[in-house]
């Protein structure tokens, strides 16, 4: 499975339906969050910052259409946003996309159409979400921010550009002479391959202190480094 980076929320108190579009969108590549009703949506959506929301209108405390706009003012956030709803009439399909939401789809839907109408939203709404997001760590290229599980790690500049390296390459070996290149592209010949083993324990070390022993980076022996992404 090509793992994309990316992160979406489902927001639905239909288990069933839930799953289902869960099942279609991982199957696609995606990491996929879970909330019954707007309440846990709100706190995912704090914790994990993630980077695409899908919403039934029809929930069972606040209505699909106020955590829309919970997400568009309160938070300021231009993630892209599709309801997939078991409502169906034209009014609240305009409603919907006028308090901010990219898409509308009705149930019962293809899945095959579900994953064409995510795609095609987050390729138009590609400049409104540049981070990268495996196993709970998201990274903001623009903002220079990482956060595990919500909580910020501060990583210096060339930490981050290390861990941006990687995990834009998830689950591949990078030599130590092609971090160095990323790293310090006009200094290659004056910087030590050793460098890259210190930045890389120094990343072991920040993140050790949120996730224990659950190692994120793996030495390739004799070559270098790859970032575990799943």
């Amino acid at each position: 499975m090509n793992n994309r980076g990316k992160s979406i929320l489902v927001v639905d108190n239909d288990l069933e339906m839930r799953t289902h579009i869960k099942l279609e969108l991982e199957g696609a590549g995606f990491q996929v969050l879970e909330a019954i009703n707007g309440t846990e949506a709100k706190d995912i959506f704090l914790t994990y910052d993630p980077c695409f929301v899908i919403i039934e209108v029809d929930l069972n405390d606040l209505n699909g259409f106020e955590l829309c706009s919970w997400i568009r003012t309160k938070q300021k956030s231009e993630i892209p946003i599709v309801f997939v709803s078991r409502i169906t009439n034209d009014e609240d399909k305009i409603r919907g996309l006028k308090i901010g939401a990219d898409d509308y789809i009705t149930k019962p839907f293809n899945s095959s159409e579900l994953i064409v109408r995510v795609e095609t939203v987050l390729r138009r709404t590609i400049h409104r979400c540049n981070k990268i997001t495996f196993r709970g760590i998201t990274l903001k290229p623009l903002k220079g921010e990482v956060k595990y599980q919500g909580n910020v790690i501060a990583l210096t500049l060339h930490e981050f550009k290390l861990l941006y390296f990687l995990m834009r390459h998830p689950n591949q070996t990078l030599s130590r002479l092609q971090i160095l290149d990323e790293l310090y592209p006009t200094d290659q010949k004056l910087v030590s391959e050793r460098t890259v083993d210190v930045h890389i324990l120094k990343l072991r070390e920040k993140f050790k202190a949120h996730i224990g022993d659950d190692e994120i980076i793996e030495t390739v022996r004799g070559i270098g480094y790859r970032f575990i992404a799943f």
